[in-house]
Formats: C-alpha cells, sequence, structure tokens
C-alpha cells in the first residue's frame, strides 16, 4: 500500500522549513568568516612553488592506510581492531575532520612547523591517572613551549571555536618531527634559502609593476634657494597631476626643460639562484616536477614513496605506536601499521598479467583482486581459495583424476587411439613382410628349376 499525500507531507522533514532558526539553537557560540580550526602556514599562503610541495607531500601521506592492527607471533598483519584509536585513524578524528583530512593537517603542520604534537582530546578515562585508556577524538597542536616532560600546545577548542594554549605531559601526546628537518626547516635549509629568494623576487616583481615612471626633471634654474626648491616641487605636482589626470598618460612640459627616464635595469642574478635552489630541493627531497604534474613513470614514483613518503608516515606511525599503546597492549601483540596499495601506479594493461601471477602463485585469491580492481565479489566459493586454476588437484590415491579436467580425459583417449593405430599398422607391416617373402621364395624356387 503506498502512503497517501498527507502522511507523505507529514512525515516529510526538511532542514529549512522543519528547524527555527532562532528558537532552537540559543547559543552556538562565536562565528567566524572562515574555518578557525584550519591550518594556517607560518608565512602565509605563498603563491610558489613552496606550498605545492607541501601540500603534494601531505596528499600522499595521508592517501597512506593507517590502522589499529592485530599482529601473529612473527609479527605479521593478522586482523584490524576495533577501538576508537582505529576510528581516528580511519573514519572521524575529530568533529571537523575525517582521519585522512587529520593525517593531511598533521603532515602540512609537521612540515611548516618542523614538530608538531598529536592531542589526544577527548578519552574515556583520565591519561594522568592510567595508562590504559581509549581515544575517542584528537586535533593536531601548535606546539609553543618546551619543559623537561611537558609541552605547551595550542589546540583547538572545539565546545569554545577557539584556539586555546595547554599544558599536557609528554607521554600523553605524541610529538613527531619532521624527518626532513634539515632540508626544510633549519634557518639556512635549502627550503628556507629558497623561501627569502621567492619573496626577494617578489618584492622586485611589485616595485617594477607598481606604475612608477623614475623620472628625472632638468629645470632651466639652480635649486639653492628655498623659493627655488619650492618653486621646483611645485613643478614636479604639476607634472604627476597631468599624468595621473591624463586619459592617455600624457603630459607636456616646458621647451627649457629636459626629463630623463633612468630606465634601472631589473637585470640580476635571482631567477638563476632560484632555478638552482629549487633543483637542489627536488634531489634532496626525491622529488621532479613530473611528480608534481602527474606524469611521472613507476620508477619515480617509487624512488619518491622511499626516499620522501615513507620516512614521513613512518615517524607518525611509530611515535603514535609509541605514545598511544601501552606495554601490555603491544605484548598482546596490538601494533599501529600503514598499507600502501601498490596497484595505485600500476598501468591497465599490467593489471591482467600481475593478477594471473598473483593467483598462479597462490599469493592472492579471485575476489582479492576483484576487489582491488573494484569489482564485486564473486559468489564462486573457488574464488575465495588459494589454489592455482591451472593445475588438477590430486585425489584421495594420490594420482591425477582424469575426470577433473576435461584436458586431461581428452589426452587419455588420445593415447588410447594412438595405441590401437599402432598396433594395426603393426598387423599390416607384418602381413606385407610375409607376403613379399612367400613371393621372393616361390621366385628362387623356378630358377632352379
Amino acid at each position: 500500500m503506498g502512503l497517501s499525500l498527507s502522511s507523505i507531507v507529514k512525515n516529510v522533514w526538511n532542514v529549512f522549513s522543519n528547524r527555527s532558526p532562532t528558537g532552537e539553537y540559543k547559543d552556538i557560540g562565536s562565528g567566524y568568516s572562515y574555518r578557525p580550526d584550519r591550518f594556517r602556514l607560518t608565512r602565509g599562503n605563498e603563491r610558489s612553488i613552496v606550498t605545492s610541495v607541501y601540500n603534494r607531500i601531505a596528499l600522499d601521506v595521508a592517501a597512506i592506510n593507517i590502522q589499529h592492527v592485530k599482529l601473529d607471533d612473527e609479527g605479521r598483519f593478522l586482523s584490524i581492531v576495533k577501538s576508537g584509536l582505529n576510528d581516528c585513524l580511519s573514519i572521524e578524528a575529530n568533529l571537523d575532520q575525517t582521519g585522512r583530512a587529520f593525517i593531511q593537517d598533521v603532515v602540512m603542520s609537521m612540515i611548516d612547523e618542523g614538530c608538531v604534537a598529536i592531542v589526544p582530546v577527548d578519552t574515556d578515562d583520565d591519561p594522568d591517572d592510567t595508562t590504559g585508556y581509549q581515544i575517542l577524538s584528537m586535533r593536531v597542536g601548535r606546539i609553543k613551549d618546551w619543559y623537561p616532560k611537558h609541552v605547551r600546545v595550542e589546540v583547538y577548542n572545539e565546545n569554545t571555536g577557539r584556539k586555546q594554549e595547554i599544558i599536557v605531559p609528554k607521554h600523553t601526546v605524541s610529538i613527531v618531527e619532521n624527518p626532513l628537518y634539515a632540508v626544510i626547516n633549519e634557518p639556512n635549509s635549502t627550503m628556507q634559502r629558497l623561501v627569502r629568494k621567492l619573496n626577494l623576487l617578489d618584492a622586485v616583481d611589485e616595485q617594477s609593476s607598481s606604475g612608477k615612471l623614475d623620472l628625472i626633471i632638468q629645470l632651466p634654474y639652480v635649486i639653492k634657494s628655498e623659493a627655488r626648491r619650492q618653486q621646483a616641487e611645485q613643478r614636479r605636482r604639476d607634472i604627476e597631476k597631468q599624468l595621473s589626470g591624463s586619459k592617455y598618460g600624457i603630459a607636456y612640459t616646458d621647451g627649457t626643460e629636459r626629463i630623463t627616464q633612468l630606465n634601472r635595469s631589473v637585470e640580476n642574478n635571482l631567477m638563476k639562484q632560484i632555478e638552482y635552489l629549487t633543483s637542489m630541493l627536488y634531489s634532496q627531497l626525491g622529488i621532479t616536477q613530473s611528480i608534481l604534474d602527474g606524469t611521472a613513470d613507476e620508477k619515480t614514483m617509487l624512488n619518491y614513496y622511499n626516499r620522501t613518503i615513507e620516512p614521513i608516515i613512518s615517524a607518525i606511525v611509530d611515535e603514535m605506536k609509541r605514545k598511544f599503546l601501552t606495554k601490555t597492549a603491544r605484548s598482546q601483540n596490538k601494533s599501529i601499521m600503514f598499507f600502501r596499495d601498490p596497484f595505485k601506479l600500476v598501468p591497465v594493461a599490467d593489471l591482467a598479467e600481475i593478477s594471473d601471477k598473483f593467483t598462479r602463485n597462490e599469493i592472492a585469491t579471485s575476489n582479492e583482486i576483484r576487489q582491488v580492481i573494484g569489482w564485486k565479489p564473486s559468489t564462486d566459493p573457488k574464488a575465495d581459495e588459494l589454489r592455482n586454476s591451472n593445475l588438477s588437484e590430486p585425489n584421495a590415491g594420490g594420482s591425477v583424476s582424469d575426470t577433473t579436467n576435461g584436458d586431461e580425459t581428452e589426452s587419455s583417449d588420445t593415447s588410447a587411439y594412438d595405441s590401437l593405430v599402432n598396433e594395426v599398422l603393426d598387423s599390416i607391416s607384418a602381413q606385407i613382410d610375409d607376403i613379399i617373402g612367400n613371393y621372393t621364395s616361390d621366385g628362387d624356387e623356378e630358377d632352379d628349376s
């Protein structure tokens, strides 16, 4: 039975018509024209290669899955642990960020600041009283001051809508230092030198494009007295007024006056220095231009992941493993691991060959390969079995069954047919030999007579 029109209207809820704009929420906190919890670079949003490099690294690190897992006795991945920490890493880190957005925030803050704190905000127990607590939400904190056993961090408080400075023990927060600190964050590192050169280039560009004419007016009299100086200043203002008020920027001068344009050359070594520092930065970070524009091949990407991405993600995982897992949890073979999808860099043309090798060598099942491709699992029970479909299964007696494979049955039938044909040919050959032998013996007897 379908719902009547009145019933449908009665059960429909609309965010605009069914919610009072002022009556339902009396105090929702202070408002902002921007997102207050969003990370801001210390040097501002530069229109340069620096921000693009930071963002590229952060995106690639956030694309790697981090899971709270259980290991076997050999230290191998066994299963995923259902915990608040795993939910923070994979689903929702806090009210404003997903797990992936949180990791991206961690990397961006770490690269910019050199060191960053991962602060558990909501827990099921007081971290100062016990080490066995569940993490329900966490945020990225900017470290303001360092103490022997504590740190002062600036963390966004979602209850007040403002960033707040708090002092927390070091053993309750993950303090992640940038493994590329010497390249990016040192005062005289390659990145900092590049930033200074880029800022200088921007200043030169602004000066050259400011619209200044850089003119010198040679007046027909000597400026020594105060009256002459005031007269010259008035003449300068007259010419400026003519140029500013002119539609096409045209002014006139006296016949005795001469105007000289400086035409100062802006030729300098800034661009060469910037190109040199950019090349050095790329080589030290393992980044190429092809990685930034998405045209890098598999070997280039592999080198980039090994030299840049893997050290950063390992630093994050190792610190969280050290601070967020108790000794009891580690003794129970619980850990934090990251998983990178190796098939992301594989072309479609090579995927079929790789899938065949994986299934033939019993490394992955057919359904696991289908999951990588993005297809739904097969309902065939054999699709979840680690077995080579090209090989026959032995029967209970240990011999290969002729009925398990149609090709084997056909092969056995062919062998029997060949054997029968050979027997017939041998019999015919023997009869021919007898006939020829009898004919030869009769001929010899006639010659003798």
